[in-house]
């Protein structure tokens, strides 16, 4: 079984920053490709960022938190944070982190939810105006 796990998030005024964290656990390999989505609901999940937890390969981001969005690989295994600066409030969203099987992630395809095999529970992030 794999786990897929969030921390993080929470509350801030447009222009602050947060961090979230995914640590990925369970039956699966060492380097793996983790991508963080946000979904409002009733809107389609969006890929924000991926990257793979080993290596030393670049992130991939959307053109929304481009310049803003920070991903980086943890110390431990399997983890991975993401540094939110310059908040806005339509950055308001739960936010996911995912990670598949094993097959990797690419350029062309990163960013669709159907990439990813397994996804955490999600964490609030509020930004006020």
């Amino acid at each position: 079984e794999v786990q897929v796990v969030e921390s993080g998030g929470g509350s801030a005024e447009a222009g602050g920053s947060l961090g979230l964290s995914c640590a990925v656990s369970g039956e699966i390999a060492s380097g793996v490709c983790m991508g963080w989505f946000r979904q409002i609901l009733g809107k389609e999940r969006e890929g924000l960022a991926a990257i793979y937890t080993t290596g030393s390969s670049r992130p991939w981001y959307a053109d929304s938190v481009k310049g803003r969005f920070i991903v980086s690989r943890g110390d431990t295994v399997n983890t991975v944070y993401m540094q939110m600066n310059n908040l806005k409030p339509e950055d308001t969203a739960k936010y996911y982190c995912a990670t598949n099987k094993g097959y990797g992630c690419y350029s062309q395809s990163w960013h669709y939810a159907s990439s990813y095999d397994y996804w955490g529970q999600g964490t609030q992030v509020t930004v006020a105006s």
